[in-house]
């Protein structure tokens, strides 16, 4: 276990999904919130900052001194207080970092926040450096005595589980000296070339019917109810990351090799491993996944587009229809007092208390909702630290799906603070269990508009955009998963060039979105915008995981189990202090069971059932 340097945000499908018609008028949306960023520091050259700083740089050197090679002699209630110690110092990181982290995703183009981030990034990791005896140390402690140690009443027991998760690293743990290279390493490695990678992506500009467009704006295109429109903006973004493509490619060549000389070093079975390891999950359950919803495909994706495509006119759909809004569809705009009614009551709908929980986001400043020049495109919810509050981000422009995404963030941010009662070490939710609130306010915002439709033409338009939705964070995120796959084993073979990597992702769109499509010239590079491929390698599965589960917990809500609420409240609150099979067998849910999995499928299929019956 050792600190990140980097404040990498918990980026959400959003950021992955097409976006819906180019910019609305701001005046139209009300008055969208700012962060106010005043609880972590009130400015950037606070004397609170410089306390922080100078404070973490003195204790780490304190932790190793009083405690590197003495872990394994410690009594139970020694251990206590050390990882106490430990839990303290995350927490001031953390909250250095998500100062500098959050203001530089407000304006990625601003040299002096970038200065900043960067300084930050590199003080933080040589502060930290001596603090990675820690894990090491603490891995090569017998398991007898880490027995005792995590049973004693007075010991630590409460953080087993985090220590456990740290323990599955023994196997591919390396020496002292390597470990603190690589950790001295990552700020000229993975670091700057996701700082290159934000920076150049937003800066990113496409020439669209003379107008110039940011790369969130020219997404949103990809939605407009004018087919020409939609034509104009995906050819543009085309052009663009054609003209970029070279830069992307050595981004993506560079850090998949660097993974890879980790890997080999560490002797990890995969490319995939240390992602299940992080996200605490088992290889036979992810795998399970991605074939349940590859088998399905025909059935979902296929025949959903084959629809579509009956409803737009069309013998074959583009690339600019994916995400078409239906021609009965009435184009509205949503104000940011609407989207803010509709979400909370929703949740409220669901529970009074699920509801306090999000109210403050809009009332505290801790949403960024503009759309601004260079503010970090798409949506995350950031935890922070546990002493403070989560913060969201989005890029709101009054549009259904933006309400969604709403409803997502604030569902990632609610977890977070219910998680925070465990301690900055155990509220930190594995991946797979990550997206569980997120998807579950979706779900509930989503169920309350359809609840409230009568209109047969507004039910279907409704439905259609929730189908599309779950095919992007199912159907979607599963290909993306494959591409990577594919991305790091051709990787290994040698140097990709631009025109590899744009077949590998050719040969997972053609298989994910079916016969219904042909592709246009261009299409093949936009696997290049996408930032969870530079991020977090292998990240995207968690997504079609949250869904799954969500699709299963729904499913048990609405059949009436008993207490349903006060167990979900404690699924959320638990973070990660337990594995996903304790934490689903309250619902009479086990993910390891292939069948679990169809039964998530089965309601998109059903949907898409009740779509092809208005058919009738």
């Amino acid at each position: 276990m050792t600190f990140s340097a980097s404040p990498l945000p918990l980026f959400q499908p959003a950021l992955l999904r097409a976006k819906d018609a180019g910019l609305a008028d701001a005046a139209d949306l009300g008055k969208l919130p700012d962060w106010d960023l005043s609880d972590l520091y009130p400015a950037p050259d606070a004397p609170e900052l410089t306390r922080d700083i100078d404070l973490l740089e003195k204790e780490t050197a304190s932790f190793a001194a009083d405690y590197e090679g003495r872990l394994a002699k410690l009594t139970p209630a020694q251990m206590r207080d050390c990882i106490e110690r430990y839990e303290h110092i995350s927490v001031l990181a953390g909250r250095i970092m998500s100062y500098a982290g959050l203001r530089y995703y407000q304006n990625t183009v601003d040299g002096e926040r970038a200065k900043m981030l960067g300084d930050l990034q590199e003080k933080i990791t040589n502060f930290t450096t001596p603090l990675v005896f820690f894990s090491l140390e603490f891995n090569r402690i017998t398991d007898a005595t880490y027995d005792e140690l995590f049973s004693a009443e007075d010991g630590p027991k409460r953080y087993r589980p985090v220590f456990d998760r740290m323990r599955a690293m023994r196997p591919y743990q390396l020496s002292d000296e390597l470990e603190k290279f690589l950790h001295d390493n990552s700020v000229v490695g993975a670091a700057a070339w996701n700082r290159l990678f934000d920076e150049t992506t937003a800066a990113l500009t496409f020439d669209v019917d003379g107008e110039e467009m940011g790369l969130e704006a020219t997404l949103n295109l990809l939605t407009d109810h004018d087919r020409a429109r939609r034509e104009i903006g995906a050819k543009a973004l085309a052009k663009v990351f054609e003209k970029n493509v070279k830069l992307f490619a050595r981004v993506h060549n560079t850090l998949a090799k660097e993974k890879a000389i980790e890997d080999k070093w560490r002797k990890m079975p995969s490319p995939q491993a240390a992602r299940h390891l992080s996200n605490d999950v088992e290889p036979e359950v992810v795998e399970a996944l991605r074939n349940a919803v590859t088998k399905a495909y025909p059935r979902l994706s296929h025949r959903y587009y084959r629809l579509k495509a009956k409803w737009l006119g069309l013998d074959k759909l583009q690339v600019w229809d994916r995400n078409a809004p239906l021609p009965t569809e009435t184009p509205r705009t949503i104000d940011w007092a609407e989207a803010e009614a509709t979400v909370l009551d929703a949740y409220a709908g669901f529970s009074p208390e699920l509801a306090a929980l999000a109210k403050p986001f809009f009332d505290k400043g801790w949403i960024d909702a503009g759309v601004k020049p260079g503010k970090a495109p798409g949506a995350f919810a950031h935890p922070a630290v546990v002493t403070v509050h989560p913060y969201v981000l989005l890029n709101y422009l009054g549009k259904p799906r933006d309400v969604m995404t709403l409803a997502h963030e604030l569902g990632h941010g609610v977890h977070q603070r219910l998680a925070a009662g465990q301690g900055e070490l155990l509220a930190s939710t594995p991946l797979t269990l990550a997206e569980t609130a997120s998807v579950f306010g979706e779900m509930l915002t989503f169920r309350a508009l359809l609840a409230k439709t009568t209109d047969p033409v507004q039910r279907k338009a409704l439905l259609a955009g929730k189908v599309e939705d779950m095919i992007n964070t199912v159907v979607r995120q599963i290909a993306f998963y494959d591409f990577e796959c594919k991305l790091h084993a051709a990787r290994a073979e040698g140097e990709l060039t631009p025109e590899d990597i744009n077949a590998l992702w050719m040969s997972v769109q053609g298989e994910s979105l079916g016969d219904a499509f042909e592709f246009m010239p261009g299409y093949e590079t936009f696997w290049s915008y996408v930032p969870h491929f530079v991020h977090s390698p292998f990240y995207v599965y968690a997504y079609a995981f949250g869904d799954g589960l969500v699709n299963a917990l729904y499913a048990a809500y609405e059949g009436g189990l008993p207490d349903f609420q006060s167990k979900y409240f404690d699924l959320l609150k638990a973070g990660g202090s337990k594995h996903h099979t304790e934490l689903l067998a309250p619902f009479g849910l086990d993910a390891s069971d292939p069948a679990f999995w169809d039964k998530g499928l089965s309601m998109i299929e059903g949907f898409i059932d009740e779509l092809e019956a208005m058919e009738a």
